[in-house]
């Protein structure tokens, strides 16, 4: 969700709400299901919705529907992934059926809604009118105003970013890839797992819902699952940016929260606890913000990971393990309930931060999530065994329930920062990812426990090292300044069940004998759970595994691929499965890439995913060529250069056989969520002929519409026209004339619009918006004109523009007769009701000619 950007002008024309900061460690987000015991309807809206919406103005909200989804079944299930797949479809079915008939009634009323399946909530933004109208509808639990939140200062007191490992561990040794462990590591005894068990947490995929990751941080590359072991790399459902902050589809972190608790959990040299575990993660902070519905949309990724549009979700993807370092200090409001009870459902391990709002005296200091019952909630101590003075204290202040659950280490804790470089700081934001790397070790070490919580909890709390410290309640072995102690790993490793047998091999070239790194090892068994690791630059691998029944598949780029079926695996069996592949030949591919109108595409990057060689740019001609490709299936990208325009992004196969392979690419057309396109039109320009009402430097008019204009599914009779090249659906808005990037979320993000060219223009005596109707019934266009607008930052000349909708088709074009700047200052495009997805054609970009025509052409929603 991209930031305003700082006004042009100053005007005080259109209030923009201050947006609090929100957090990555010890702040609190709303209720999203409890439901008032009161029959009155206005006791199912919270006090801060009804102060926010009191006095006609409009605020942000969710409304929680009293039907809950029965997880029972997916609990059932055998496999994580199975289980995964149970909890997804029943939670997406069941929000389906329950939300239709408020969406309905949202639809009619012509207001914007997301809805969300996780928690069976649907956002919107109303006033006080449509608040009471909701609340007193039967199948509504309560109504929850939006929130975000301030990152807690103690967490950055001590920072101090280095540039090399051996400074964040104050330490004289370089970074040369060694495993001298890390404080933390040592201190829960991570790093005599690997010694007496070989256990590096293989096998097992962990995530994170914070602030991003650096994905090629040089300790955190290497088990990244969207790494391909050859140089390239697939972020599809191995990343997802709920924020909309990232520039690419490529996971970025712009706080460094979320990389540093990443490092913790995975990273190489010593610093994360499970180094061979594999990661993906969700961006649910925008930097050190973070809003509730992103954090929610964050928590359906981890169950459901989708590509990066957010379609085509894979349940049976979802990570074993989620850290969440973030929390809320409003204790009255427990968060995320639904979100916990899903994932546990699909047997995906979590782990909270405690928080950060102790003194080292004060009790009941913990904040939800990790205060609630049902989360397992982790507190802080220092290297000298005494608990962190910030760490938070139970009982919960939520529910009475004892908090923390454990205690790690979080004061002092060097690792991983953006820029490649290292970090050390406190909090339990630092604490939380040593108690989720342990689960890794644990689970990979006894894959037996895999998808099991509750075992898995017990286990961790019976290996903890007691701390008597009752000045909060409780007792020895489980208080409310240690939860059951100190994370001791071997302890809880040893007392697991040590059925599982171990499969370990060599990967080797056939002819040469060589040893082959990054080859991709596969296991499945007869419920086809699927694990995975890759083989170490000595072409090792090992995977403890459950006893049963599996097939091996072994896979690497310039190899034939091998395989073994039919493998059957006692408990406690130690099973050698080398394999040697042979090299396949090679050949050139080339070919013409060509934009969505036929013509040649210079500048395209090209990709041929699943080979180590670098990407190449197309010619003035749109020629690109790979000499030396080896035999075998790859998937070729074709990414457009900026402007990208109406040009989407081109993926399909790619099949070296025997021979050259000549590949000609017409990239398609680029779609928004919606399934919304764009295509160079036809220009034929529609001279307006009836005068709206619009003049000066802001201001807006209702139109009547001739004929009923869609708009992302929801049909208009009127539409607001502003002097700044806006039509909007849903208000009659003015002072939007600071334009942003599409979309724009937010209370106040511009939302339910077509801009044609949105820029801060003024009208004056020269200038005039008008409109006019063609055709006959059935097939008739009607054009809102913007003539001679100037532009009220003194950029010279005048703009000549219009929209125009078709009534047969549903479509809109926008046609240029005159753009002085180009467009350079202006954003171009659609927006749909919510400020969720959006058509952006150009952003600040000279693209628009004089005599151009784009048109927009409805998708299926």
């Amino acid at each position: 969700m991209p930031l305003p950007r700082p006004p042009r002008r100053r005007r005080a024309v259109w209030a923009v709400a201050s947006l609090a900061a929100a957090t990555l460690l010890t702040t609190p987000l709303p209720a999203l299901a409890a439901d008032s015991p009161s029959p009155t309807p206005s006791a199912k809206v919270d006090a801060a919705l009804t102060s926010a919406v009191k006095g006609g103005g409009d605020a942000t909200f969710f409304v929680v529907l009293k039907d809950q989804a029965d997880l029972t079944g997916a609990k059932k299930q055998k496999t994580h992934a199975k289980k995964a797949t149970a909890a997804y479809s029943e939670l997406r079915a069941h929000a389906t059926t329950s939300q239709r008939s408020l969406n309905t009634f949202l639809d009619k009323k012509k207001v914007g809604h997301e809805d969300y399946w996780i928690t069976n909530t649907v956002k919107v933004t109303g006033d006080q009118a449509l608040v009471n109208e909701i609340a007193k509808r039967s199948d509504v639990a309560s109504v929850v105003k939006q929130h975000s939140f301030k990152l807690d200062d103690i967490e950055t007191s001590d920072k101090k970013v280095t540039a090399s490992r051996a400074a964040a561990l104050g330490t004289d040794s370089s970074a040369d890839g060694t495993d001298a462990p890390a404080w933390g590591v040592s201190d829960i005894k991570a790093d005599q797992v690997w010694d007496q068990y070989q256990d590096r947490g293989e096998g097992i995929v962990i995530a994170n819902v914070d602030s991003g990751v650096q994905y090629d941080h040089p300790d955190l590359v290497a088990n990244y699952r969207g790494n391909n072991g050859d140089g390239t790399f697939s972020h599809d459902y191995n990343f997802y940016d709920a924020s909309g902050q990232c520039p690419t589809t490529a996971p970025c972190d712009n706080n460094g929260h979320g990389t540093h608790t990443m490092g913790t959990m995975v990273a190489k040299n010593g610093l994360g606890v499970a180094p061979n575990a594999k990661w993906i993660a969700a961006k649910g902070c925008a930097s050190d913000i973070c809003y509730d519905d992103e954090l929610l949309a964050a928590g359906q990724w981890i169950l459901a990971p989708t590509d990066h549009n957010g379609q085509n979700p894979r349940p049976d993807l979802a990570p074993n393990i989620v850290n969440n370092s973030w929390g809320n200090k409003d204790t009255s409001t427990p968060f995320y309930q639904d979100i916990l009870a899903a994932w546990d459902a699909a047997g995906i391990f979590e782990a909270f931060a405690a928080g950060n709002d102790g003194d080292g005296v004060t009790c009941s200091t913990t904040h939800p999530p990790g205060a609630q019952a049902d989360s397992y909630g982790v507190g802080a101590y220092d290297v000298n065994g005494k608990i962190a003075n910030f760490s938070g204290f139970g009982p919960s202040p939520t529910d009475g329930s004892e908090k923390p659950n454990i205690s790690a280490p979080g004061v002092q804790i060097p690792s991983t920062w953006p820029g490649s470089s290292y970090n050390t700081i406190n909090g339990t934001s630092m604490a939380t990812p040593h108690v989720a790397g342990a689960v890794a070790l644990l689970w990979s070490a006894a894959p037996s426990l895999i998808g099991n919580i509750e075992e898995t909890r017990n286990l961790l709390n019976e290996g903890a090292r007691d701390v008597d410290d009752t000045h909060c309640g409780g007792t020895a072995g489980m208080n409310y300044v240690w939860g059951n102690g100190k994370l001791d790993i071997l302890a809880s490793v040893d007392k697991a069940p040590h059925t599982a047998a171990v499969v370990s091999g060599r990967a080797t070239d056939k002819a040469t004998g060589a040893a082959l790194a990054n080859i991709t090892v596969k296991s499945t068994d007869a419920a086809g759970a699927v694990r995975t690791v890759t083989t170490n630059t000595d072409g090792t691998y090992r995977l403890p595994l459950a006893a049963g029944t599996y097939s091996f598949e072994f896979s690497g780029y310039g190899y034939g691929n091998g395989s073994a079926a039919g493998v059957t695996l006692a408990e406690s069996q130690a099973y050698a499965q080398d394999i040697a592949l042979t090299a396949v030949p090679s050949h050139q591919v080339s070919g013409i890439v060509r934009d969505v109108t036929g013509k040649p595409l210079p500048g395209a990057t090209v990709e041929l995913n699943g080979t180590p060689l670098p990407a190449v740019t197309t010619d003035a001609n749109g020629a690109y060529a790979f000499k030396k490709v080896a035999e075998g299936s790859y998937s070729l990208a074709v990414k457009p250069a900026a402007p990208v325009l109406c040009n989407g992004v081109y993926t399909g196969g790619a099949t070296v056989g025997t021979a050259d392979l000549t590949k000609d690419v017409r990239v398609p057309n680029r779609t928004d969520n919606s399934g919304n396109i764009c295509a160079p039109a036809a220009y034929s320009w529609i001279a307006g002929s009836k005068k709206v009402s619009l003049t000066g430097d802001e201001d807006s008019a209702t139109v009547s519409l001739p004929f009923p204009v869609k708009h992302y599914g929801v049909s208009y009779s009127t539409a607001s026209v502003t002097t700044d090249g806006l039509v909007n659906f849903l208000s009659a808005r003015v002072g939007d004339y600071n334009n942003t990037a599409l979309p724009t979320t937010g209370v106040n993000g511009v939302k339910g619009i077509v801009a044609p060219l949105w820029d801060d223009l003024t009208l004056d005596k020269k200038s005039s918006v008008q409109t006019a109707t063609t055709g006959t019934k059935g097939n008739r266009t009607f054009a809102i004109v913007w003539n001679n607008a100037a532009y009220a930052n003194g950029t010279a000349g005048r703009a000549t523009f219009e929209a125009v909708f078709d009534e047969a088709t549903g479509a809109v074009t926008f046609q240029y007769k005159s753009v002085p700047d180009q467009g350079a200052g202006a954003t171009v495009g659609l927006a749909n009701q919510s400020g969720t997805d959006a058509f952006q054609y150009a952003y600040n970009q000279p693209v628009i000619a004089a005599g151009t025509a784009v048109v927009f052409t409805q998708g299926a929603k």
